[in-house]
């Protein structure tokens, strides 16, 4: 599913996507996506691209948080989060350092 959602974030032009790997760090996941859009428009394109093609998929999120409005847009999906961020907002709250002991599985820039 993680690999999944890179591809489709790929497809949607995000930028410096992330998957770390978090198992044995937290019971939270055991991966997150993180991936920036340039605006907010391309946050929702990328959001709702991943959405779209895991129901294609039969998966459905836990939720959803955030808004393109807000800058940063959060995809619970249970195993897998994704955080699709605008690059300020993401720099803002460094994710991968605060979870820099998590395994960078792959990176996509």
């Amino acid at each position: 599913m993680a690999r999944r959602i890179v591809e489709v974030a790929e497809d949607k032009k995000a930028a410096d996507i992330v998957l770390l790997d978090l198992a044995g760090l937290t019971t939270v996941a055991d991966y997150f996506v993180i991936c920036s859009g340039g605006s907010e428009r391309q946050l929702g394109a990328i959001a709702d691209g991943i959405l779209e093609a895991l129901r294609e998929g039969g998966v459905r999120p836990i939720g959803r948080e955030g808004e393109p409005a807000s800058h940063w847009v959060l995809v619970d999906f249970g195993a897998v989060v994704v955080h699709v961020f605008t690059p300020l907002e993401r720099d803002f709250y460094q994710l991968e350092k605060h979870w820099s002991e998590a395994r960078t599985i792959l990176r996509v820039q």
